[in-house]
């Protein structure tokens, strides 16, 4: 059998202050945490620490460690990179192994009997990048950095929410292989399923030693290759089912039948059994590999059928039409090596509590390590796989054009046992950017990356993972004879609104699928306490400004803000409250709209669930881990039911969204209501909302605001919902409402703090971090009416008490 010997340990890193010093290094890591665990670098996360290291990204960098790769055991000794990042060349004892130029690959070399110094030189991703950019010349980008030309995390070269923190290193394992006969190259899982059986076939290829171990040769190639050699077997086995077939020189597939298979499905519609699939090698009957991976049986079709409204664009699972309740993933981490299957879990979890069921991989990022995309199968989370382009015109020649088909077919087989990848993505933003960013005449005829998109990458997924849907980019709207960022065709980016308009114009529109929106606000009051040590916060302190990436991100901030509530001018804590809750507000705009037109919008994929370090942007988790406000309020957004208001014809209607599998039958009480309490007017009309279904309810003239003054309140009773669920309807904007001045008690209770209202108490929020760093509360903002009460869960609060609690309450507060 294959023997695997990880090499973990004994790295040195050669750190070229002309002295040639070598440092302890830990494999998988980078150079920048090897310099931090040495202490020779600042903390680039901390202060302005990031542009004191920006040296590193532009230096070469040497690992050694000893290797002795014989094992007369077996017949062949390979050493296997996972992950190079990103410009290497590979030398044993001096003797060059290869040369590598891509993060998003692994790499195999012979090193059978060899022994000595194993040595990986990383150049600069900047030379090379800019070698690349002189061979083939220069193209267009979002950003003034070369990304487009290595093919290397495009965010490691900074973006509107991330650091320029250009890494270099062993990014992931690294091991010597040692196996004799053959060994199992390569398995595609190809996973479908028949009238309720599930079928599997494994299309295999194999790596066989030839000749007498001097003169080895691997190979590892396309089905229907006949060389001779020895004769092998597969045996495959999954759910009980047992299957063998012969192996044709170096290829063959098992196909296995499961009667009756439990189909796997996205939370919310039902379980995800996973099944143990174990395929073993043999040789005369003996075993000398195997492979295992866990799958699930589910079907997934992408319906981009033309209708009456445009193009749509809905997932389609197991015959289950499904609104996608979607959120961006950016690498978790601006040093992705950092990051543990522990830490993808945690995140993972944090998405799944939130009533997420689709999470999109963006393309400026990684594909992602096997743990994420095993928590997203046991978790129940769909994923959305972007190839990893982004916002760039990228060159189609060479050295890019190879690089781009070889991590493309590997990575699709590498992800392909996952039932919760349901969707691969072209590109982030490109095919809109040739069109709507001045591309197009700055390229003057030049590739662009059109061949990918159109052409390079739904073949290779054709080929290699029929299973699957591909799109060409998001947005898309399906054909160059329309925009590619038409709402009413396919994918589209809703990003005038944040940059230029208000968040009100959300509901201008009915896209079919928002794969991207999103409003900024700023980390945790704890996490930019630990983040800017020592400095007086303010929107605009030197701290502030540098973790502030967004152009303009600032001025967009108190534009929005203005436009809503007077500016807090001079008051830290109020403008931090009110930036983070027009964030929550900003979102819950655009969902409740979207999520009402149902099944005209099929999805909403939030910008963004997460950091990659402690900075003001448009993450729902922050770069240390904190939920902001919006977290909170996206647990409301995407819980099965939501009520909202909507506006049509110039009157409110409630819009009941049921996406439970029950119908949803209640009474719905109404009440017309003024800002001081007093209850004018209120009607019990009954709401019906079939499964998966929008009702629609209109409210009687009688119960329509009249006035600044007033406003719109709608409950109904949810059995599956801890409490009522609850929808206001303000017509003006808070600056213009007369709002009382807020009056409210706090006391503890053992889960936490008891707030009860004496008057109304807009939007109240706990900040629990300012209780406690280590603090959180279990829920986001709460609107109460006079007498209302209610309990805020807090946990890791060391030392409670109601007086403390009261100076982390923030709430809407009267502007005259």
């Amino acid at each position: 059998m294959r023997q695997v010997t990880p090499l973990t340990d004994g790295w040195i890193l050669r750190h070229p202050d002309g002295r040639g010093e070598a440092l302890p290094a830990s494999v998988p890591g980078c150079v920048h945490t090897d310099l931090l665990a040495a202490g020779l670098i600042p903390d680039p996360f901390l202060g302005r620490g990031e542009t004191e290291v920006a040296w590193v990204g532009r230096r070469a960098w040497t690992y050694e460690r000893d290797l002795a790769a014989g094992d007369s055991a077996h017949e062949r000794t390979d050493l296997v990179f996972d992950g190079l990042d990103t410009v290497a060349e590979i030398l044993l004892d001096g003797r060059p192994l290869g040369r590598v130029r891509n993060m998003h690959r692994s790499y195999r070399f012979d090193v059978t009997g060899l022994s000595g110094r194993l040595t990986v030189r990383f150049a600069s991703a900047y030379d090379e990048a800019e070698a690349v950019r002189a061979a083939v010349g220069d193209r267009p980008g979002a950003y003034a950095e070369p990304y487009q030309y290595v093919r290397k995390m495009a965010c490691s070269f900074g973006w509107d929410w991330g650091p320029t923190l250009v890494t270099a290193g062993i990014w992931r394992p690294v091991r010597l292989e040692h196996w004799s006969t053959a060994r199992i190259a390569r398995v595609r899982p190809l996973v479908t399923v028949e009238d309720g059986t599930g079928v599997v076939d494994l299309a295999v290829d194999v790596g066989r030693t030839e000749g007498d171990g001097t003169g080895v040769v691997d190979l590892a190639v396309d089905v229907g290759r006949t060389e001779g050699g020895a004769p092998l077997e597969v045996e495959a086995s999954v759910g009980g089912v047992r299957a063998r077939a012969r192996i044709g020189g170096t290829a063959g597939t098992v196909r296995l039948r499961v009667p009756d298979a439990r189909l796997w499905w996205p939370r919310g519609y039902g379980e995800q059994p996973l099944y143990d699939v174990e395929l073993r090698l043999l040789h005369d009957g003996e075993a000398v590999d195997s492979w295992r991976r866990r799958i699930g049986f589910r079907t997934v079709e992408l319906d981009t059928s033309a209708d009456a409204h445009g193009t749509g664009f809905t997932l389609v699972v197991n015959g289950e039409r499904l609104f996608a309740r979607g959120v961006n993933w950016i690498p978790d981490d601006a040093f992705p090596s950092r990051i543990t299957r522990d830490r993808y879990r945690r995140r993972l979890e944090q998405a799944a509590a939130a009533g997420v069921d689709l999470v999109r991989v963006w393309g400026g990022g990684i594909y992602e390590s096997e743990d994420f995309y095993d928590a997203c199968d046991e978790l129940g989370l769909l994923v959305w796989q972007d190839f990893p382009f982004a916002c760039a015109a990228y060159p189609e020649e060479q050295p890019l054009r190879g690089e781009v088909e070889a991590e493309a077919r590997e990575n699709v087989v590498r992800l392909m046992p996952h039932p919760s990848l349901v969707l691969w993505n072209g590109n982030n933003e490109n095919l809109w950017g040739f069109r709507d960013w001045d591309w197009e005449p700055a390229l003057a005829g030049d590739s662009w990356g059109e061949g990918y998109y159109l052409g390079l990458l739904p073949r290779v997924v054709a080929e290699v993972d029929p299973t699957r849907p591909y799109t060409a980019g998001s947005p898309w709207s399906g054909s160059w004879l329309r925009h590619p960022n038409d709402p009413a065709h396919g994918t589209h980016h809703s990003w005038e609104v944040w940059n230029r308009r208000d968040y009100a114009d959300y509901r201008l529109d009915v896209p079919r699928f928002v794969a991207e929106f999103g409003w900024q606000a700023p980390p945790a009051y704890a996490t930019l306490r630990r983040a800017l040590p020592g400095e007086d916060l303010a929107p605009d302190s030197p701290g502030m400004l540098h973790h502030q990436k967004a152009e303009d991100g600032n001025g967009k901030l108190e534009r929005g803000l203005a436009r809503h509530f007077a500016m807090p001018e001079g008051d830290f804590d109020r403008w931090h409250y009110l930036t983070q809750l027009n964030q929550a507000r900003a979102v819950a705009a655009g969902i409740e709209h979207w999520r009402s037109h149902w099944p005209v919008c099929a999805g909403t994929v939030v910008w963004q669930l997460n950091d990659c370090w402690p900075v003001t942007s448009w993450a729902a988790i922050d770069g240390d881990g904190r939920e902001k406000p919006l977290y909170h309020e996206l647990r409301r957004l995407y819980a099965d039911r939501l009520l909202t208001v909507r506006t049509e014809g110039g009157r409110p209607v409630v819009a009941a969204v049921n996406q439970a599998a029950e119908e949803w039958r209640t009474s719905l009480r109404l009440r017309r209501m003024t800002v001081d309490g007093a209850v004018l007017a209120e009607a019990e009309p009954e709401l019906a909302a079939d499964a998966r279904t929008v009702a629609l309810v209109e409210v009687p003239a009688g119960l329509v605001p009249a006035g600044p003054e007033e406003f719109l309140v709608a409950d109904a009773a949810d059995p599956c919902a801890q409490e009522p669920l609850r929808a206001l309807h303000f017509p003006a904007a808070d600056r213009d409402i007369p709002y009382p001045r807020p009056e409210f008690e706090v006391a503890l209770a053992p889960e936490g703090v008891t707030v009860t209202a004496r008057t109304l108490v807009r939007d109240l929020l706990l900040q629990a971090d300012r209780l406690d760093p280590e603090a959180a509360a279990g829920r986001g903002r709460v609107t109460l009416l006079p007498g209302e009460r209610v309990t805020i869960g807090v946990r890791g609060w060391k030392t409670p008490d109601p007086e403390t609690a009261r100076t982390a309450l923030y709430c809407v507060e009267p502007t005259r």
